[in-house]
């Protein structure tokens, strides 16, 4: 049945006016729009609602013609359809509609009186006044304008005369309570009428015009979401989803390939994330958010309890930025497979997977098996040689041809340092370009234009200026601007790299069309710049041949983290062109000193040497990536259909395993619209925090609430469970 979730929202309004005595046998009409499609779900005509089903519901297009589908019951919709219709498109705040025959008001329709602003609740609801409307006979064209003219005002309640009300909500609950309310105050005037005629009293204008402006403001923001949005993407009811369990079984012992299964249509997600910034947030409802709060006060005691102690010792009370949570950081006791476990037994899905690494699902035991033996027999470290420091360069190389050597370090963070002190000493330029947005780790020189574009030095406190005197960045996209940046770094010595996030900053946070990375590598070749592919996410999870594979592009150096030690510590390392790449030469002093300083007592380790090279014969051996690429496919495909039921203005895509779920469009402010960004941007990230939250006292952990990284233990039922977990947020948003 279509549009199920509007329909019931009608029955339940039904049910509960029957219950307050506000609806008889057949009077009056119920109706609720259908989110993102010009249709609403409304009553039969002359149907007994306390015998009302959800399939006895008709849906009507917005020029008030009855819109048959396949719920059996063949009913034809009420008289009052061109009324509904009308205030729909009239009042795009408007999401609910009661007309009722209740007997207060409908005194007052006989009289002809309309009901000036008692009080402030009334006019914070209603409107400045509940006025008359002019009769006309029932289910004509002739009352249904009459109607639109009068809600064109703003006002949220009328009397029509000689026949009844009409209340008007933002949701189905708010018109019912709009519809109590007139009946309330309909009979609190006629008591006064009845007791001192011509002496009722109404409250200061100016008090009436403050109330009245707080209820245009919030019908002004929830018709923003509606005149502003885009139509969802649609998703048939009938669509069999991407299955990840169907593809490890076919899959077998096939040749790996790469995670996406089709590339975002980027022109689209743009526009998509574009209407969602320009709309005003929305999240959950206060009485939703208020047990999100409570789930964390009860259920996550444990939790808390160390985490308060942890800020005695440790600043912030977590070490790793990720852990930061609202309302505060969850203690993870286990992690297996698709699931982690807090200290106080809850247990979650986790889409975080320890920001991206754990390609094969968390705490994978024929890799941890195969790695202890190891370190039985060398320990953790050595400082000397190990063979897997070999092994583990021989694996990248074979599946990443590009990489024709590799060094081993620390992080990612250190790896993109020595990417860029490479390029530096290899090109004898000193400038270095990168996207504005994207995380490159936390060295002095790439604290730049961090997450938003435009920011320049915003997020360097404690970094000399010295530090970034010789990085640019380039806004995202922008490949004039690009060029632009080149061209004036001739005058300044050269470009030495481009460094990019090949799916686009923050992890495709803004996707790249699919042909900007070959724009750039022709931008690299015309101004004698390296290019530089942050593989740090993508690489292995968007394929073993990793993004340079997946895009055709052959960077000049790549720097790699998370996946290359398959979530084992000192998960970082750069690799690339043999002749660039001999600059980092080992040893005390090289060849006359040629070689740039870079290494650390712990990188190439056994242990995560070990780690990564049977992490990555793994992931080649079960096609983990893929896996993962497609257990992406299904949970977006879901969310989409699931953000298409609900109305929502969020944009859920991916690049395979790289999920993006926005629900606030924070990450896609910048300082091109600095008022904007200025204004919006707490409010933005309060909203993902919150979601994130809310994910999370449901059972899902994500990234900040925004992104979610899957992995070959994410079977189907693992993502179908989460998709039923996701419905029960979205239900919870303001106005669903």
């Amino acid at each position: 049945m279509q549009h199920l979730t509007s329909r019931q929202h009608v029955v339940d309004m039904c049910r509960t006016m029957l219950e307050r005595g506000y609806l008889k046998a057949t009077e009056g009409n119920v109706s609720v729009r259908v989110p993102g499609h010009r249709l609403y779900a409304v009553t039969p005509s002359n149907y007994d609602y306390d015998k009302m089903r959800v399939e006895d519901i008709c849906l009507v297009d917005f020029a008030g013609k009855h819109v048959p589908d396949d719920s059996g019951a063949g009913l034809a919709p009420s008289i009052e359809c061109g009324m509904h219709a009308n205030i729909y498109r009239e009042r795009p705040d408007v999401n609910a509609i009661v007309h009722t025959h209740q007997p207060y008001a409908s005194a007052l329709a006989f009289l002809r009186k309309p009901i000036p602003a008692l009080t402030d609740e009334q006019v914070r609801f209603l409107g400045r006044e509940v006025a008359i409307v002019d009769y006309a006979p029932s289910g004509t064209g002739f009352l249904a304008r009459n109607v639109q003219k009068k809600v064109a005002g703003g006002d949220n309640a009328f009397i029509i005369a000689n026949h009844g009300i009409v209340a008007l909500g933002t949701d189905p609950d708010r018109a019912v309570f709009n519809m109590a309310l007139l009946e309330k105050v309909s009979i609190a005037y006629l008591m006064a009428l009845t007791t001192e005629t011509g002496k009722v009293y109404t409250i200061p204008k100016a008090i009436r015009e403050v109330a009245f402006t707080k209820l245009r403001a919030d019908e002004k923001r929830i018709a923003a979401q509606i005149t502003k949005a885009v139509t969802p993407v649609r998703v048939p009811a009938d669509e069999e989803p991407p299955s990840a369990d169907a593809v490890a079984e076919a899959l077998g012992d096939a040749e790996p390939a790469y995670a996406i299964t089709d590339y975002p249509d980027v022109p689209d997600v743009l526009r998509r994330l574009k209407a969602l910034v320009a709309q005003p947030v929305r999240g959950l409802r206060h009485d939703a958010l208020l047990d999100v709060l409570n789930y964390f006060d009860t259920k996550c005691r444990a939790s808390k309890e160390i985490t308060e102690r942890a800020k005695k010792r440790i600043p912030g009370g977590v070490q790793h930025n990720l852990a930061f949570n609202y309302p505060f950081p969850l203690a993870v006791d286990k992690a297996e497979g698709a699931y982690l476990t807090d200290r106080d037994g809850n247990t979650y899905i986790d889409f975080l997977q320890a920001g991206g690494p754990t390609i094969l699902g968390s705490n994978y035991a024929p890799v941890n098996e195969r790695v202890a033996a190891v370190i039985r027999e060398s320990g953790p470290v050595t400082g000397l040689f190990h063979e897997y420091e070999l092994k583990l360069a021989e694996i990248i190389h074979r599946y990443m041809p590009h990489i024709e050597m590799y060094r081993s370090l620390g992080s990612g963070t250190e790896a993109v340092m020595a990417a860029v002190r490479g390029a530096r000493a290899f090109t004898g330029h000193k400038m270095v370009i990168k996207v504005g947005g994207a995380y490159h780790g936390w060295s002095d020189t790439m604290v730049y234009g961090l997450r938003v574009p435009g920011t320049y030095r915003m997020n360097a406190k404690g970094i000399p200026f010295g530090a970034t005197a010789r990085t640019r960045e380039s806004f995202p996209h922008d490949l004039g601007q690009l060029r632009r940046k080149l061209i004036e770094n001739r005058v300044r010595g050269g470009t030495a790299a481009v460094i990019v996030e090949p799916v686009g900053p923050e992890s495709g946070t803004r996707p790249v069309p699919l042909d900007f990375n070959a724009k750039v590598r022709q931008l690299c070749d015309e101004f004698g710049a390296l290019l530089i592919f942050d593989e740090v996410v993508t690489g292995f999870r968007v394929g073993l041949g990793g993004a340079a594979g997946y895009f055709g592009v052959t960077p000049d150096l790549t720097v790699l983290g998370k996946a290359v030690s398959g979530g084992y510590p000192m998960a970082g390392g750069v690799g690339g062109r043999a002749d660039v790449m001999a600059v980092f030469g080992s040893g005390l002093d090289g060849k006359s000193g040629a070689h740039i300083q870079v290494g650390g007592t712990l990188s190439a380790n056994p242990l995560s040497c070990a780690a990564g090279y049977f992490a990555i014969e793994e992931m080649a051996r079960t096609n983990a990536p893929v896996i993962a690429g497609r257990a992406g496919d299904r949970l977006t495909r879901g969310l989409q259909k699931l953000i298409d039921k609900y109305g929502l203005p969020y944009v859920a895509y991916n690049q395979g395993s790289i999920v993006h779920l926005e629900c606030s469009g924070v990450m896609l402010l910048d300082m091109r619209n600095p008022l904007k960004l200025l204004k919006e941007n707490k409010a933005r990230k309060r909203l993902m925090e919150q979601m994130g939250a809310a994910y999370a006292a449901h059972g899902i952990i994500t990234l900040a609430g925004s992104r979610m990284y899957t992995s070959m233990a994410d079977t189907d039922a693992v993502i179908d469970d989460a998709l039923s977990r996701f419905d029960q947020v979205f239900a919870q948003v303001e106005g669903v």
